[in-house]
């Protein structure tokens, strides 16, 4: 249960602080109320900016597709594999300092004709 307030609290009463007490009166100078006026507009959304923001899908879509082309770039076929010889210590250098794989290491050596320099090169230009 809740304790019994003394006689004289008052329902409604503030508590004294300064921010309790006070009561925003009719602003003073010209620029408050220009203030107050624009800080009570971001608050209330009125019809004309919901309005604006409502957007024309399909306008969107169809001046998108005119902008970028509409047919997606074509993947170019993967490179036929090559036996290429790889050195397991180029494999291990890539594991040790570039922190692949072993596969992955020696895909990239693969693919970079088994020079291990070419490969870390690739690899951080990447």
């Amino acid at each position: 249960m809740a304790e019994p307030q003394p006689r004289n609290v008052h329902e409604g009463a503030t508590t004294g602080d300064a921010e309790d007490e006070f009561q925003p009166s009719a602003a003073k100078s010209a620029e408050d109320r220009k203030a107050a006026s624009a800080l009570a507009r971001l608050d209330v959304a009125t019809k004309d900016e919901t309005a604006g923001r409502e957007v024309d899908h399909e306008a969107v879509n169809k001046a998108m597709k005119s902008l970028g082309g509409a047919k997606p770039a074509p993947v170019p076929a993967a490179a036929p594999a090559r036996n290429v010889k790889v050195d397991a210590a180029d494999v291990s250098l890539l594991v040790a300092e570039l922190e692949l794989s072993k596969p992955k290491a020696t895909e990239l050596l693969r693919a970079h004709d088994g020079d291990a320099v070419k490969a870390m090169r690739a690899w951080v230009k990447a």
